[in-house]
């Protein structure tokens, strides 16, 4: 059952990073609406689920996909605002924002870690 869902991750992760890459060289191809919808979707909401360590699964589930569509709505109401519009400059936003809490999750889970260590050798 770990293996199945380790392989699903990393497949969904290689389809996130392929929608990126079409989105940024301007491939052309026919899967570039799903790629692309794709990772729109889920880097966002996978970066704020791995910042909600310890939560119930459907509640991180739940928050993940409201902050990703949020993500996005208020990238692109920025965007127009600002008379800024440019899909691979919202792509890359994200793949930056993602990135950043990505970087956040490891310090926050390396610090833990840490503090756990330093608990047990007391």
């Amino acid at each position: 059952m770990l293996k199945h869902r380790r392989a699903l991750a990393w497949l969904l992760a290689l389809a996130c990073i392929a929608g990126a890459a079409v989105a940024l060289f301007d491939i052309e191809t026919p899967l570039r609406p799903f790629l692309i919808s794709l990772f729109l979707l889920v880097v966002p909401g996978a970066a704020v689920v791995g910042l909600l360590r310890d939560r119930d699964p459907l509640a991180a589930l739940s928050v993940g996909a409201a902050a990703s569509l949020v993500l996005n709505v208020l990238l692109a109401q920025a965007m127009l605002l600002f008379g800024a519009w440019s899909p691979r400059a919202g792509v890359a936003t994200v793949a930056v924002l993602g990135g950043f809490m990505y970087v956040l999750r490891v310090l926050y889970r390396g610090k833990s870690m840490q503090t756990e260590q330093g608990a047990r050798a007391r």
